[in-house]
């Protein structure tokens, strides 16, 4: 836990030394769980955002795009079950008066389950090489089967309980397993009690006629509600999906973990509309193009694996998680979920309006089922950072803090370096700049010897470095160093824009799905 702590603490470090995050509202002590991005992190949310939007939108014929607005109508709420099931299980320590969200203490205590069986598995593959199977470790050795059962059994006791909201069980099921407070050490508990994440506000001009409205605590209901306006407008026949970015607001019990958990967010959710009875098969192809849009920027498919849901929401059918493995362990990065028709049906009730598909095949009409894929843009962007954030020894047995990012999401691509701030090297230098611009985010570094320009490039996270020096005076040449290998090779001043979109354009990852 304390090497958990560490890693976390140095990302958060890095993120704010190299303009990626900052506190919102630093100069007044910070505001609890609100971040800004700063002039690096604005750029790599970008294109995190595009790589989605691309690969989601662009890509599928049958797929477009919607931005709903954050106020919503209140009823929207009502139908969608989030005035009266928006709830998270909140318990505090009487003793240190801290307050935690009770599935999430019993969720850490099972995560420390599983690090046991990492450490098992670990030890297990070092002692047999190339001997060792991992698969038939995990199902063998009694140690390890024990381990899983037991996280297993916590679980679904946990997941069954919520659902039938037995309150009082998770309570005893903290007790049992002797779960104490991080803070203070104290297993002095309180009751558990439900508690609603939305966050209400009032629209109107003046407090007598103002109308109570919450901001939206997830963008998939501007697509609900927006469903027939696409279909009929864009002509579109089911299967068919939406697409949406966009903020949305939750008031956390405990907001922590940097970007991970906070109250201010952004969402990428894709709502697929399908016939009812095929929602297993979308549900399994979904499932799998999602992991392979994450797989495809390279960060190691060991730090990804699917969690199914013990607990379904009361609007699906089935659920799975992609998790990830950030700093503090493996959590959900994206949610897949076969929502049925529970949210199409729930607002046709509330608006008596129809939200029905005709099928001009079969000639019939009907309420369509749903698919789901929700990735928190916020959450992508930590497991891309923390993932790339590297210590690297070299061989002259100094070290350098390199940031690793997929090339095609960093936000500066090229740095431009003369040699010298002399003997027209800055000029050429502006020039390269003034040319690469139109394609790419570049930039410009004259301070310092080239060795500490390099280093503070790799923290950065840019992917090149070109260095202009004496040579280019003569032959139009220039050095192209690589981040990730600090190879450097010489080529000519012509090929260095075609050398760099090889290595960012999002065709080229893509592809890879």
């Amino acid at each position: 836990m304390a090497k958990q702590d560490d890693d976390l603490r140095r990302v958060i470090s890095h993120a704010k030394e190299y303009g990626y995050v900052f506190q919102s509202s630093e100069i007044y002590d910070g505001l609890s769980a609100v971040y800004d991005y700063a002039q690096n992190g604005v750029e790599l949310k970008k294109n995190i955002r595009e790589y989605w939007w691309k690969a989601m939108v662009q890509l599928n014929e049958n797929i477009v795009g919607l931005d709903a607005a954050i106020f919503m109508h209140p009823t929207t709420w009502k139908a969608s079950g989030h005035v009266d099931a928006f709830n998270d299980p909140l318990i505090d320590n009487k003793d240190s008066k801290k307050r935690y969200r009770a599935d999430v203490l019993v969720e850490e205590y099972v995560a420390k389950i599983e690090t046991k069986i990492e450490k098992e598995v670990a030890k297990a593959a070092k002692r047999f090489g190339d001997k060792f199977d991992k698969e038939q470790f995990l199902a063998t050795n009694q140690r390890v089967v024990d381990y899983q059962e037991q996280a297993t059994t916590i679980l679904k006791r946990l997941g069954k309980s919520l659902e039938k909201e037995d309150l009082a069980d998770v309570k005893k099921l903290i007790e049992e397993l002797e779960i104490a407070c991080p803070m203070s050490g104290s297993r002095n508990w309180t009751d558990v009690k439900q508690f609603n994440l939305m966050f209400g506000t009032k629209l109107g001009a003046s407090a007598d006629t103002a109308t109570d409205l919450y901001l939206r605590p997830e963008t998939a209901q501007g697509i609900f509600v927006n469903f027939l306006n696409v279909q009929k407008t864009g002509r579109m026949k089911i299967p068919f999906g939406i697409a949406q970015t966009g903020k949305a607001f939750r008031n956390e019990i405990v907001a922590r973990q940097f970007i991970f958990r906070m109250r201010e967010f952004e969402q990428m959710e894709m709502q697929f509309f399908i016939k009812p009875g095929t929602q297993k098969e979308w549900y399994e192809k979904w499932k799998e193009n999602r992991l392979k849009w994450h797989l495809s920027l390279g960060m190691g498919e060991e730090n990804y694996r699917f969690h199914n849901h013990e607990k379904l929401a009361h609007y699906a059918d089935a659920a799975a998680d992609i998790e990830f493995r950030f700093p503090f362990g493996f959590k959900e990065l994206e949610g897949i979920h076969s929502r049925t028709d529970f949210d199409l049906s729930s607002h046709e009730k509330y608006s008596n309006k129809k939200l029905q598909y005709f099928d001009n095949d079969t000639r019939e009409s009907y309420v369509p089922y749903v698919i789901e894929t929700s990735i928190g843009l916020d959450r992508m962007f930590l497991s891309v950072f923390s993932n790339s954030l590297q210590e690297e020894e070299l061989e002259n047995g100094t070290t350098r803090t390199v940031l690793r990012l997929p090339a095609v999401l960093a936000p500066t691509k090229a740095a431009v370096l003369p040699l010298v701030k002399k003997d027209g090297l800055p000029e050429i230098a502006r020039k390269i700049i003034a040319d690469l611009k139109w394609d790419f985010n570049v930039a410009y570094d004259e301070k310092d010897a080239v060795g500490r320009r390099y280093r503070r490039q790799d923290a950065a996270g840019t992917p090149f470095c070109i260095t202009v020096d004496h040579q280019t005076l003569e032959d139009d040449t220039v050095t192209l160093r690589h981040r990730d290998t600090m190879e450097q090779q010489r080529i000519k001043l012509a090929e260095v824009k075609s050398i760099i979109a090889q290595e960012v354009d999002m065709r080229e990852w893509l592809q890879k799905i």
